[in-house]
């Protein structure tokens, strides 16, 4: 769609140029409403302090007698970092687990060091075979699609749960925050096990044996059979991205970053370089636009900073030419690869269509997997309506 078409929701940022998006009579999109029902169901009030509170009680009764009562995935950011100041604070027994996919900053590695020193938490480090990984990267690149970073956070999803099973831990304690991420369109970031097998074996050059992948059936045993749950405490709290920034910076020496989740330079080029070239996608849009309703940023100031490039353009030249060398591709393998139309994860196998069939089940069942409200399979729908027509088109 040209650029002078595309249409911008009248509250938030977000825009046509996120398949699946949809508008109201006022101009409102759908993630307007997705965060509206997201606030609806965990408003920060007496009540949601008393619920965290209990939360807080129940990991430490369940934590009882053990080295460890909860688990928590850092990766040097701010989120990650403040939830594990936050859950320190809060009296729990956590264990730090960072996943190196070899391409953490030095700024990451210092700002993780500090904070577990700081802390005096245990840190629990998996580090990805980076022959490995790094194929696996490539396939996803030569797949195409805008969910190229899928394979780091399947494994840092894969690892929190293997660590809390062999620690016998029941809870991981994440540093997701809906008031201050917002929801990533499925079309941008589809997580499946399935997916990632079918992608390495059609790109690959090599088996899977170490990386973590995690499966449907993975996600079924841990959640159901050993029990473990995934709790943001970001849920229930008054969390600004500002005053916890103050914080870190005071309390654990923390440094900040450019953008976010800038702490990878992987993540960095991806979202400055291959999103917006590629794919027309600003991931900064769904992070402005969860900033804007919960007031902690105006939708003019959010206008504004997308005028500017997400990274300097001489910046974003050197990750270019240090990420294409450290995955062994020339430069004109990447042009190719580049230059190719784009697809989507409907593209390839995955678990979608036996999802779709415990549909029912799951929808029941949603609470216990994650604190959010199930939108999955609503926003699936549109989804495969409007991929349908742009290849019908």
């Amino acid at each position: 769609m040209p650029r002078n078409m595309v249409k911008i929701c009248s509250r938030c940022v977000m825009d046509s140029d996120a398949i699946g998006i949809r508008f109201d009579e006022n101009g409102i999109c759908n993630y307007c409403k997705i965060h509206d029902q997201w606030n609806d169901s965990f408003p920060i009030n007496e009540e949601s302090s008393e619920k965290l509170k209990k939360i807080i009680e129940k990991i430490k009764e369940d934590g009882k007698n053990k080295k460890y009562d909860c688990i928590v995935g850092v990766s040097g950011g701010v989120d990650s970092t403040y939830t594990l100041y936050y859950v320190k604070k809060m009296g729990l027994r956590p264990l730090a687990v960072h996943v190196d996919n070899g391409w953490n900053t030095e700024l990451s590695v210092n700002n993780i060091k500090n904070a577990v020193s700081k802390l005096n938490v245990d840190l629990y480090t998996k580090v990805l075979d980076w022959e490995e990984f790094k194929d696996l990267q490539v396939s996803f690149l030569k797949a195409t699609v805008p969910d190229v970073e899928i394979p780091t956070d399947i494994a840092i999803r894969s690892t929190l749960y293997k660590v809390a099973a062999k620690e016998k831990v029941k809870y991981i304690i994440t540093g997701v925050s809906f008031r201050t991420e917002g929801k990533i369109p499925q079309s941008w970031t589809y997580l499946d096990g399935k997916y990632i097998k079918d992608v390495q074996k059609k790109f690959g050059t090599k088996k899977l044996k170490d990386f973590p992948n995690f499966t449907l059936f993975d996600r079924i045993y841990y959640n159901f059979i050993k029990r473990i749950k995934r709790v943001s405490f970001n849920y229930y709290i008054d969390y600004s991205k500002e005053k916890v920034k103050d914080i870190l910076i005071k309390e654990l020496g923390w440094r900040p970053y450019p953008g976010k989740h800038y702490e990878s330079v992987y993540t960095r080029f991806i979202q400055s370089y291959l999103l917006p070239k590629k794919f027309n996608i600003d991931k900064r849009k769904v992070h402005y636009s969860a900033l804007i309703n919960s007031r902690q940023m105006t939708r003019q100031e959010a206008l504004e900073k997308l005028k500017k490039p997400p990274y300097p353009e001489d910046k974003i030249e050197e990750d270019l030419e240090y990420v294409t060398k450290k995955l062994d591709l020339k430069k004109e393998e990447f042009e190719e690869i580049f230059n190719k139309p784009p697809k989507t994860f409907l593209d390839y196998k995955t678990s979608y269509s036996t999802i779709k069939l415990l549909k029912a089940p799951l929808k029941l069942t949603y609470k216990f997997i994650s604190p959010a409200p199930p939108t999955f399979f609503e926003e699936m729908q549109i989804l495969e309506e409007d991929i349908k027509k742009i290849k019908d088109e």
